[in-house]
């Protein structure tokens, strides 16, 4: 069997730095594609795979949630980094009972993340028991009952924290947060507490849904799509596709980000003619905004709007629209008529001239649309900066219309799909209600813990059982040190995993690894292959059909993995059908169509050719529920953040080499960045002023108005167009600098976008 050996840990001391790109994707994209696919998987083993990903018969792409076209799909309907992700779950490298006997806990430990998931697939549930130095092999029976026993005995439900990767299917969302639920918590934080969960609060407020109000085919449909602290070029590198039709039907693109990033620049589609030839410029215009600046930026461009309603009384308020539909409209007009421009300026770092210019682009647009991601999320006031943009969008009607709305960019491929399911630690009582007249359970009503609030608890010895179905919750999350020191306080710390990670080798007093298929293996139950259903950004659902043989008979899916748990934890004669669901996923699916709100008729639906659509009262009817009955413009207070004297503001963010803390590689080629990851990105101008220069070695302290601090040392420094007085480096790898405390206000998200640092030369040569 074809079996490539894993690489060598990284070696910061061979890092490297060129220009940045000015293309993205192109035959490089596909080139790069295709070696990481074929040293993982083969040749014969790469074909099979690459040609079902996103396929209306094949799987879900395990990385971004992007949505696939409604009409004819191509046939390579994946980018170079969802082949990267499709290679790492599908590679033939194993971790078998033997590594783990060869390899201690002391020496995994001294090991990155990198070289950690470059190990291959985990073929056999393993435990750690209090004392030991080597996982060893365990029975599936004999680890259930060590669950089971553990969670049984605990005091209260809620000393079990229940953590949900995005990646998880949405039968095994449902049945996990049933199991959790019947077992008497709401302790079910997931990865959306720490990326959209500011999305969602806004939102919610706002018009009366978290979710997105476009489709994939609005894309082609807008005047304008307003591109805000997001990198579709790494991060979701098929929305480029999508927005370059947009162009061709006419679209203006106007990208809002600190960094100016490659795909916004240039794409060469490699699946058209163009894209081998001259490719196009995405970004029509870029507002290099400074970090921290964008709620005073849509709050200036509000002002513009209502000034040139001044000019041409009619022609920029949408008065029917806003009359007929929203609340609190003459407050909020109140308070942007009274926006400083020169403050908006200062800021932003933009100037009058990138005001005027996007405000006119607004006033002009029949529809609009703005899309945003983490750089708008993970600031401490980013709910209230969503609110802002949703502003801009009611104040000109462009919600419920072709080719305009709200469009939050998800990451993970059903993170969505997870929240609409049920995975929530504040599931309001409508969806608990349904989910006890179901199953004859009695779901508790007091508010479970999320991500943040869950690492609190396990500091402080409230949290002593930690289960994590999927991710990666040590390399997720902030303040490194704190959320370790968490966990190796617990009794029990359990991950359903389907790779080698860093939540591995940071452990409870006994340990368990329980390996999982994954998107691209078979899943037969009982002889019969089953499926799995996904949500996309957009709030499409649509099934997913792995076909590979598994690398080891020892896997279990996800959904056999809940069920047999819940067997043992609640024995049998419980009121939940474990076993049917176990055998059957169809049987899942008519249970989520009578509790889960939309999800009528789910098995025939989902089967379509498209899948379907979940409901969005702002888009199909201009209806909003909210507790004013309409959509509600939010009034803020303009917030920012200065820069300090000899200080820099930091943005974490992910390489080119990188999906979410699974790396891929060592290049970030984008950005220049080759065979290492300690860098921090500043301006050329700023490193100079802070008596350094470029190459120079420096550790990385963040500051807190209480007087906390943090560091990460060893950081090469690299001249990078940033704005003047910012700064960028990599995620986990900054995740120190991030305090437990320091999140986001009203959506507890942790703030990574907007962190005061300073620089300090590093002494000690890097290892």
């Amino acid at each position: 069997m074809y079996r490539a050996a894993p690489k060598s840990d990284i070696d910061e001391s061979a890092l490297t730095v060129t220009a940045p790109k000015t293309e993205a994707a192109g035959v490089k994209a596909v080139t790069v594609a295709l070696e990481r696919a074929v040293e993982e998987m083969g040749v014969v083993r790469t074909a099979r795979t690459l040609a079902r990903v996103n396929q209306r018969h094949g799987f879900d792409c395990p990385g971004c949630a992007w949505p696939e076209p409604t009409g004819r799909r191509r046939p390579a309907e994946f980018c170079e980094n969802g082949a990267k992700a499709v290679a790492e779950e599908a590679t033939l490298r194993t971790v078998t009972p033997a590594f783990f006997a060869q390899h201690s806990l002391e020496d995994l430990a001294g090991k990155s993340g990198y070289w950690l998931g470059q190990q291959g697939r985990l073929t056999h549930p393993m435990v750690l028991r209090e004392g030991d130095t080597h996982y060893s092999p365990i029975g599936w029976d004999e680890a259930y009952r060590l669950i089971a026993d553990t969670l049984r005995g605990l005091d209260s439900p809620d000393q079990a924290v229940f953590y949900t990767s995005g990646r998880t299917a949405n039968e095994t969302a449902f049945l996990y947060q049933l199991l959790v639920r019947s077992f008497g918590t709401n302790n079910l934080p997931d990865c959306s507490n720490m990326c959209h969960e500011s999305s969602g609060t806004a939102l919610t407020g706002s018009i009366g849904i978290g979710k997105g109000s476009v489709t994939i085919d609005d894309f082609s449909k807008a005047d304008l799509i307003i591109v805000a602290g997001q990198n579709p070029g790494t991060n979701h590198p098929r929305m480029l596709s999508a927005l370059g039709e947009a162009k061709a039907h006419g679209a203006t693109v106007i990208a809002v980000n600190p960094l100016p990033e490659t795909g916004l620049i240039g794409f060469k589609d490699p699946q058209t003619v163009k894209g081998f030839t001259g490719g196009i410029t995405i970004a029509d215009d870029l507002l290099q905004i400074r970090l921290g600046g964008d709620m005073a930026l849509f709050q200036g461009l509000a002002k513009l709007l209502f000034e040139a309603e001044d000019r041409a009384p009619g022609t920029i308020v949408d008065r029917a629209f806003v009359d007929t539909h929203t609340a609190s409209f003459a407050e909020y007009e109140k308070q942007m008529r009274a926006v400083d421009l020169g403050i908006v300026e200062q800021a932003t770092g933009l100037s009058r001239a990138d005001l005027d210019r996007t405000a006119k682009l607004l006033a002009e647009s029949k529809a609009t649309i703005i899309c945003w991601a983490m750089g708008l999320t993970q600031q401490v006031h980013g709910v209230a900066t969503i609110e802002e943009a949703t502003n801009l969008l009611l104040l000109r009607g462009m919600i419920g219309k072709p080719g305009a709305g709200v469009c939050p960019v998800r990451g993970h491929s059903n993170v969505q799909g997870d929240r609409t399911m049920g995975i929530w630690e504040k599931m309001p009582d409508a969806f608990l209600d349904a989910l006890d007249r179901e199953f004859g359970i009695t779901s508790p009503r007091e508010h479970g813990w999320d991500t943040v609030n869950a690492i609190r608890a396990m500091r402080d010895g409230r949290g002593t059982v930690f289960f994590g179905m999927g991710g990666n919750f040590v390399s997720a999350t902030p303040d490194t040190e704190v959320t370790e020191a968490a966990l190796r306080n617990c009794a029990l710390t359990v991950q359903v995993s389907t790779k080698l990670n860093r939540s591995h080798v940071v452990h409870g007093r006994t340990a368990l690894i329980l390996p999982t298929l994954g998107r691209t293996d078979a899943d037969l139950q009982g002889g019969v292959r089953q499926q799995v259903s996904v949500e996309d950004s957009m709030s499409m659902v649509h099934l997913s059909t792995g076909r590979l043989d598994p690398v080891s008979d020892q896997l279990r899916s996800e959904v056999a993995i809940v069920c047999e748990l819940a067997e043992a934890v609640f024995g049998p004669g419980h009121s939940v059908p474990w076993g049917e669901f176990r055998r059957d996923y169809d049987k899942i699916r008519d249970a989520i169509a009578r509790v889960v709100p939309g999800c009528a008729d789910y098995n025939r639906k989902v089967r379509g050719r498209n899948g379907f659509q979940l409901p969005h009262p702002p888009r199909d009817a201009r209806e909003f529920r909210t507790a004013t009955g309409k959509a509600n413009f939010a009034v803020n207070d303009l917030h920012w953040l200065p820069v300090p004297e000899g200080r820099l503001i930091l943005q974490t963010l992910r390489s080119h080499d990188q999906y979410n803390t699974t790396i891929y590689g060592l290049d970030d080629r984008y950005r220049g960045i080759h065979n290492g990851r300690r860098v921090v990105l500043v301006h050329p101008e700023d490193i100079t002023a802070l008596g350094f220069a470029e190459d120079d070695l420096v550790d990385v302290i963040s500051e807190f108005g209480d007087g906390t601090e943090r560091s990460v040392t060893g950081f090469r420094l690299v001249a990078y167009p940033t704005p003047r007085g910012n700064a960028a480096a990599y995620y986990p790898e900054t995740n120190p600098l991030i305090p437990l405390d320091h999140v986001a206000r009203r959506s507890n998200t942790p703030v990574s976008k907007a962190v005061t640092i300073r620089l300090e030369r590093h002494t000690r040569t890097v290892a």
